[in-house]
C-alpha cells in the first residue's frame, strides 16, 4: 500500500540515453527509454499532441448512431479531441463527470471502429494516433525497488502496481489494437503514423509495472510487426537492444517476459536456412538472458526461445549448450533446477551428432548436479534418465559418459543425506548395469583403485603428520 501512495507522487527524471553495450556501431535505432522520464520528441509520424485539461466543461456529443451517416466522420474527430484531455485520478472526486464522458467517448469511439459501419478517413486516422499518442505515452511512475531503495524485493511477491488511469488506457489500447487489426486500415497509409518513433515509444512502456498493460502491449506489438512487414527488422534490433541493456546495465525491467513471448512466435516463423542475423540474436542476446539474478520471472519464455532454435536448426544445440553451462549458477540452487529442466528440452531436440561435440563438458556438469547437497538439484538432474530421448543418447555415448559420472554415482548411493536423491541414483547405476555389464564393472574397478590409491595417500599423510607431531614434541 506504501507502494502505491509513494508511486503515484514523484516522478523519476529521465535516465542519459548512452550507447548500449553490445550495440553495433552502425546502427541507425536510438532507444529513449523514456518510458520513465520526460517523453521523447516526436521524430515522425503523426504531429506530435499535447496533454491538457480542460478549462471548462467538456461538451457531451450525440451517439453515432444519432447522426446522419454524413457527419459521422465529423463528430468521430470531435470525440477523439474530447479524448486528448488528461485527468488526475489521484483524486477520484475531482472532474468525475468529464472523466466519465471521456471514458463513454472512448467506448463509441471503440464501438464505432469495431462494427466497421464507416472508413475512417486519412486525417482522422492521423488524429486517432494522435490521441492515443497523447494519453499512452506518459512518464512511468517509479519502480517500487527505486521507491524502497532495496535491492532484493521479489516481483512475485510483492504486490502488482495498477495504473490508476487504467479505465482510459484500457479502451484506448483496445482502439488501437483495432485499428491494427481491421481489414479496412491500409498499411500503407497507417505506417505514415505508426511509424519507428511510435514503435520505440511503445516498445519503452513495456517496463510498465502494470500487468494488464503490459499484456495489452505484448499482443499489440505482435499485431504490428505481423502486418508492417517494413518495420520487422526494426522491431527485432529495438527489442535486441532492450535486451543488452538489461543484460549488462540494469537487471531491472518489468517486460522482457512478454516481449520474450513475442519473439518466440517470431522465431517459429522463421525461414531455413536461418540467418546469420537471427544466429547473432540468439549467442549476443538471448543466451546471455540466463545470467541476470531475475531469470526466474521469464525463463518459461527464455527456454521456449532457445527451444525453438534448436528445433529450427540442430547445429546450434551445440552453442545452445555450451552457453548454459557457461551461464551456469554457482550458488543459486533454485536457478540450477531451471537450467536442468531447459537442458531437458533442448537435450530432446539433439541429434546424435551434436550431441557428441558438447557430452563431455556437458555430463561434467550434470556429475556436479548429481552430488549437489541441494536434494532438489540433484533430484531434477537424476530425473533427466526418465527421457527416453535422452537415455538412449547417453547409452549410444556410454564409453565417454559413464566414466565421468560414475563416481558422483558412487558417493550419492554411499553418502547423500537424501533417501529420494539415493533411491534415484541407485536406479541410474541399475539403467547403466543393464545398458553395458562389462563397462559398468571395468568403472566399478578403476573407482575401487582410485578410491584405494586415495586411502593409501591419506594414510601416508597421517603418517607424515604423527612423525612431525612427534618430532616437534622432542624438541618441545
Amino acid at each position: 500500500m506504501l507502494n502505491r501512495i509513494i508511486k503515484r507522487g514523484h516522478r523519476k527524471l529521465s535516465k542519459s540515453d548512452g550507447q548500449d553495450f553490445g550495440y553495433p556501431p552502425q546502427s541507425n535505432v536510438v532507444v529513449n527509454h523514456a518510458s520513465r522520464g520526460v517523453p521523447a520528441a516526436n521524430s515522425g509520424g503523426a504531429p506530435a499532441a499535447t496533454a491538457a485539461q480542460p478549462c471548462g466543461p467538456i461538451e457531451t456529443l450525440p451517439m453515432f448512431r444519432d447522426v446522419p451517416v454524413s457527419e459521422r466522420q465529423n463528430l468521430f474527430l470531435r470525440k477523439l479531441q474530447i479524448c486528448c484531455f488528461q485527468f488526475d485520478f489521484s483524486d477520484t472526486l475531482k472532474m468525475v463527470r468529464e472523466k466519465e464522458i471521456k471514458r463513454q467517448s472512448l467506448g463509441e469511439l471503440v464501438d464505432f471502429v469495431q462494427s466497421g459501419s464507416g472508413k475512417i478517413t486519412e486525417s482522422n486516422q492521423e488524429e486517432m494516433i494522435r490521441m492515443v499518442s497523447v494519453n499512452i505515452f506518459r512518464c512511468l511512475p517509479p519502480a517500487s525497488h527505486e521507491n524502497t531503495g532495496s535491492e532484493n524485493v521479489d516481483p512475485e511477491e510483492d504486490e502488482p502496481y495498477l495504473e490508476p488511469l487504467w479505465p482510459h488506457l484500457q479502451l484506448v489500447y483496445e482502439l488501437l489494437l483495432l485499428y491494427i487489426v481491421s481489414s479496412d486500415t491500409d498499411t500503407k497509409v497507417a505506417k505514415r503514423y505508426i511509424d519507428h518513433s511510435f514503435v520505440l515509444k511503445l516498445l519503452d512502456l513495456f517496463d510498465s509495472e502494470d500487468p494488464r498493460e503490459r499484456e495489452y502491449l505484448k499482443t499489440i506489438l505482435h499485431r504490428i510487426y505481423g502486418k508492417f512487414m517494413v518495420h520487422r527488422p526494426f522491431i527485432r534490433k529495438a527489442i535486441n537492444y532492450i535486451f543488452y541493456r538489461f543484460i549488462y546495465e540494469t537487471e531491472r525491467h518489468s517486460g522482457i517476459g512478454e516481449l520474450l513471448e513475442i519473439l518466440g512466435s517470431i522465431i517459429n516463423g522463421f525461414a531455413l536456412p536461418m540467418k546469420e542475423e537471427h544466429k547473432l540474436f540468439l549467442v549476443r542476446a538471448l543466451i546471455p538472458l540466463h545470467k541476470p539474478k531475475p531469470v526466474a520471472l521469464y525463463h518459461h519464455q527464455l527456454a521456449y526461445c532457445i527451444t525453438q532454435f534448436v528445433e529450427k536448426d540442430y547445429k546450434l544445440t551445440d552453442t545452445v549448450i555450451r552457453g548454459l553451462l557457461k551461464y551456469w549458477p554457482v550458488t543459486n540452487c533454485q536457478k540450477e533446477v531451471l537450467f536442468l529442466g531447459e537442458l531437458e528440452e533442448v537435450l530432446e531436440a539433439t541429434q546424435a551428432a551434436e550431441f557428441q561435440r558438447c557430452m563431455v563438458p556437458l555430463f561434467r556438469q550434470i556429475a556436479r548436479c548429481l552430488n549437489s547437497s541441494h536434494f532438489q538439484v540433484a533430484e531434477r538432474a537424476l530425473f533427466l534418465w526418465n527421457n527416453e530421448h535422452i537415455v538412449n543418447l547417453i547409452a549410444q555415448n556410454r564409453y565417454v559418459i559413464l566414466p565421468i559420472i560414475f563416481e558422483a554415482l558412487e558417493k550419492n548411493i554411499q553418502s547423500h543425506w537424501n533417501q529420494a536423491v539415493s533411491g534415484l541414483t541407485v536406479n541410474v547405476r541399475k539403467v547403466f548395469l543393464d545398458m553395458d555389464t562389462e563397462l559398468f564393472e571395468d568403472c566399478q574397478r578403476q573407482y575401487a583403485e582410485k578410491e584405494a590409491r586415495a586411502s593409501k595417500l591419506e594414510e601416508r599423510r597421517e603418517w607424515t603428520w604423527q612423525r612431525l607431531t612427534t618430532a616437534a614434541a622432542q624438541r618441545g
